[in-house]
């Protein structure tokens, strides 16, 4: 290629953004610079190529198809005037790396109606005769792309078709007849743009690229039509040689073996439903196969190229016999079956029904359990299979009754599949379960139901689903268990995880998943995933360790948890008298609960000091909120600015960032406070990271707050806010490690 550059213009501040754009477009320098070429006082070349682009990005507005080989101006104009109303940039790109087409013209210009050019390029490069592909390398842009033809300049435009010819070479005998084998070897010649690629056909087959002498090996006459095309897309008229190819001579006397075999699907008759397909074999010892003919019934031989299918139904019979290069037949052989049209297609899917058995009480509930059987029926193939989703889970295989005993809202969604395929539409039955009844619960290792699964602090996106023992997931898992070793710890995942994956509980994909965040995870290393100290696991033992002090209360729930009570009126704290912690990673679960469409307010008090140690104080439970830090649990999208995760009073989180959960959900809650600095997570994302120096978010957050006292932040009680009847809120499973 020859490329001139004309005298460059100062450098534009927006030039280093253009060369940097084309070096992500995978352009060199040197490329770069042909991009550059915008001055339209150059001397005039021999002829002028122009494209055009505008808001289209499939193709090109204009561009040429043909030029003459030589040198050339060519310009690339996207602009308004030529359709750009958008500012979309697009290049116009010569392709150098296929093979079929000419690769000497690295050419890449890039235009933008809003660039220093108003996204009209000029370059000159020299064209040589051949075929050039351009495209635009703008990545969306893949489909403006096409062919410029270029012939030789002395000549004017290629017209004229190549040159054929062809020579059939080998041992003939005194017949002209080629023994054994007969050599096809094409030629093409083109005076104008030159030959691009030859074609041969064998018979009246289609047309393929002609690489190298053919070798036709079969007995019998044969044809082959060849003819060939030029760069300038000129194609020859088709010509072709005759021959015969015989058997060299031999003492064979004996006729190919031959076989045939009928397959297909049967009914119980013996008869193939639908479709029958014959495959006939044959082999030869002497001089070989040189055919294989067949017939059905008694219609006339024709070749065998491949197993033959045969649809129509009825009595069949199918002939067949074989020649070998000697010239020897087989004798005629037949097999015969009956095809029977196949039964009428099951297009309709099996009838399923729910029921739900269990004891009701007043308000329709299922006392402690609900037992949900599925019966499904078809009457044209039958039923396959019975499948149901318990709360939005996968869908596992019905094999009896399910048993549902968690409380609260639950939904089974169930379907049938037939032996044809057909699956009936998912239909759905919802119920609640309320607390009581015999049924004993589910002998889980832990208690959780959170949304996802959550390994350590790190959040798998697995639905958190119940299995076949109607644990969930996590329960399963236990990473709260203090494990002597991380390799235990990820043996027991990884057994938990294979049952789960055969049950059909996880796919594969989430069962990486699980098993990735298990290994992130560290549990079971040292100084991780251990040595959290309860202080409250759901026993009475536990809760009675602990002291309330203001409005309000909270009661112990039998299923290891605690919730405020809804019929005791006022603010006040429950919290924990046993000692103060310094540093400390406080983790628990809470739930919204409040009535109606409302969300709960409530909060975690840390670090405030021993609450009857103040007589000033009227109310002891504003201790914990004028010399401790109150870490806020609020979902509600209205009233206070202090959503979860804040510190309140003195570090804000939009509800946007608190990481909202569906009310009635449980969720985990890590306090993690490490000299004067706080990090708050809600199941395993970081919500907040507050730094107490002193400075406050308004000053006073109250006018009696005694602000930046040091009672306030070294060391301090552990307590949990009860905000009015309303804000009802649950707590379980509440443990603390000293770091």
């Amino acid at each position: 290629m020859t490329v001139k550059r004309r005298r460059p213009k100062p450098i534009r501040p927006w030039l280093p953004l253009l060369a940097a754009l084309l070096m992500v477009l995978g352009l060199s320098s040197a490329t770069a610079t042909v991009a550059y070429g915008q001055d339209d006082t150059r001397q005039a070349v021999q002829q002028t190529l122009t494209w055009t682009a505008g808001d289209d990005i499939t193709k090109y507005a204009s561009a040429p198809t043909t030029a003459v080989a030589g040198k050339t101006t060519i310009v690339f104009e996207n602009s308004t005037a030529t359709g750009n109303t958008m500012g979309m940039p697009h290049t116009l790109t010569f392709d150098v790396s296929d093979p079929e087409y000419n690769n000497d013209v690295p050419l890449n210009i890039l235009a933008n109606p809003s660039d220093d050019s108003g996204g009209k390029h000029t370059v000159e490069v020299t064209l040589s005769p051949g075929r050039y592909r351009y495209h635009c390398t703008i990545p969306g842009h893949g489909q403006m792309q096409g062919i410029l033809v270029v012939t030789d300049g002395a000549g004017g435009e290629d017209t004229t078709a190549p040159e054929t010819s062809a020579k059939v070479e080998g041992e003939k005998n005194a017949d002209g007849a080629y023994i054994g084998m007969a050599t096809v070897s094409v030629s093409a010649t083109d005076e104008g743009s030159g030959v691009d690629r030859i074609e041969f056909a064998e018979g009246d087959g289609a047309f393929q690229p002609y690489t190298a002498p053919v070798m036709v090996h079969q007995v019998g006459q044969h044809t082959i039509r060849y003819r060939a095309v030029d760069k300038a897309g000129n194609v020859s008229e088709v010509k072709s040689v005759d021959f015969t190819v015989v058997a060299p001579p031999t003492d064979d006397t004996t006729p190919p073996e031959t076989s045939a075999t009928v397959s297909g699907e049967k009914d119980p008759s013996g008869a193939y439903i639908g479709m029958a397909t014959v495959t006939v074999t044959a082999s030869d010892t002497g001089s070989g196969v040189n055919r294989i003919d067949f017939a059905l019934g008694q219609g006339e031989f024709q070749p065998y190229t491949g197993p033959v299918m045969v649809h129509d139904a009825g009595a069949h019979t199918v002939r067949f016999r074989a020649v070998d290069k000697a010239g020897n037949v087989s004798a005629v052989k037949s097999v015969d079956f009956t095809v029977v049209a196949p039964p009428a297609e099951d297009t309709l899917p099996p009838v399923v029904s729910a029921q739900v058995d269990g004891v009701k009480n007043s308000d329709g509930a299922y006392v402690g359990s609900a037992k949900v059987a599925l019966t499904a029926a078809d009457d044209d193939s039958g039923v396959e299979k019975v499948e149901y989703s318990l709360d939005s889970g996968p869908y596992l295989a019905y094999t009896s009754p399910v048993v549902v005993d968690r409380v609260g809202r639950h939904t089974v969604a169930y379907r049938a599949t037939d032996k044809a395929g057909n699956t009936s539409e998912a239909r759905q039955i919802a119920f609640t379960v309320a607390e009581g009844g015999g049924v004993p619960a589910p002998a889980c290792p832990e208690w959780d139901e959170r949304l996802t699964v959550i390994v350590g602090t790190v959040d798998t996106g697995v639905p958190n689903r119940i299995t076949r023992s109607r644990c969930t997931i996590n329960e399963l898992i236990e990473d709260e268990k203090d494990w002597s070793s991380n390799a235990l710890f990820l043996k027991h995942v990884t057994a938990v995880t294979d049952k789960l994956l055969s049950d059909g509980v996880i796919d594969q994909r989430e069962y990486r998943a699980i098993n990735k965040a298990a290994r992130q995870s560290g549990i079971g290393k040292p100084g991780q995933g251990e040595g959290y100290r309860p202080l409250f696991d759901g026993t009475k033992k536990s809760f009675d360790k602990w002291q309330h002090v203001g409005g309000g209360a909270f009661g112990l729930n039998g299923d290891g948890s605690m919730t405020s009570d809804t019929s005791v009126a006022g603010m006040g704290m429950l919290w924990f008298p046993q000692r103060t912690y310094d540093d400390f990673s406080l983790k628990l679960q809470f739930r919204d609960d409040a009535p109606g469409t409302g969300n709960a307010n409530g909060g975690v008090f840390v670090r405030f000091p021993y609450v009857h140690d103040h007589p000033e104080e009227s109310r002891p439970e504003w201790v914990a909120i004028k010399y401790g830090h109150e870490v806020q649990i609020l979902d509600r999208p209205d009233g206070d600015m202090y959503k979860t995760g804040s510190i309140y009073g003195f570090d804000r989180v939009g509800l946007a960032g608190a990481g909202v959960t569906p009310k009635g959900s449980w969720n985990d809650y890590e306090i993690r406070v490490v000299g004067q600095h706080f990090s708050i997570y809600r199941n395993g994302v970081l919500l907040n990271e507050f730094d107490n120096t002193g400075g406050q978010e308004f000053t006073p957050p109250r006018s009696d707050d005694p602000g930046t006292d040091g009672r306030r932040y070294s060391s301090g009680y552990i307590g949990l806010q009860v905000h009015s009847t309303d804000d009802v809120i649950s707590y379980r499973d509440i443990r603390i490690k000293e770091l």
